[in-house]
């Protein structure tokens, strides 16, 4: 945490986190993101079929510069995370349950994130789906202040987001891990 003082608000962050379902959270050091383009390249390659066709997502959300002009201001946040146990690396149910659980976890958070924190960047662990058809690129987004890019989205490189913040990434064989956060101060 670079010596840096926990903030009397993370409290009020960790009880709507708890509140909205999630177990394992940790306080986010902004210091600690780094935004690459490697994992910008990475999202270039499509293999989610969302570049290119979300405001969410690349390009859409912005070039590695804006996105690390959005959260510059920030110096704290909060890491949330939801993990689950497969029953081997092919339970592709079980992996979409934990997706839906923590998507759901995470809808779940941010408006009263955003009352208590006005002003707070959410970064997801996927791509927006507020609406059914994304208006991108011919219209503007329709719910601007609603928007949740993905974490990579914006480049960084989750689990070493997770770990630096005293989090795993990785909780053992056949386990599933989702990672979102909310940069709130």
């Amino acid at each position: 945490m670079n010596n840096m003082e926990i903030p009397e608000a993370y409290a009020k962050a960790e009880q709507i986190a708890k509140e909205a379902g999630f177990k394992l959270m940790a306080f986010a050091d902004a210091a600690t993101i780094e935004l690459r383009q490697e994992v910008r390249d990475m999202c270039a390659a499509n293999t989610c079929g969302k570049y290119g066709s979300n405001w969410a997502c690349p390009p859409g959300c912005g070039d590695l510069d804006e996105c690390r002009a959005k959260v510059a201001p920030y110096k704290w946040g909060i890491i949330v995370q939801t993990t689950g146990q497969m029953e081997d690396s092919f339970d592709f149910e079980t992996v979409a349950e934990i997706a839906q659980e923590h998507d759901e976890n995470f809808l779940k958070i941010l408006e009263p994130m955003r009352e208590a924190f006005p002003g707070m960047l959410a970064l997801g662990a996927g791509t927006c789906n507020i609406c059914a058809k994304c208006s991108y690129p011919d219209k503007p987004c329709r719910f601007p202040d609603k928007r949740v890019s993905s974490v990579e989205a914006y480049g960084m490189v989750v689990n070493e987001f997770a770990v630096k913040n005293g989090l795993k990434y990785n909780y053992g064989p056949n386990t599933m891990t989702y990672t979102s956060c909310c940069l709130l101060g």
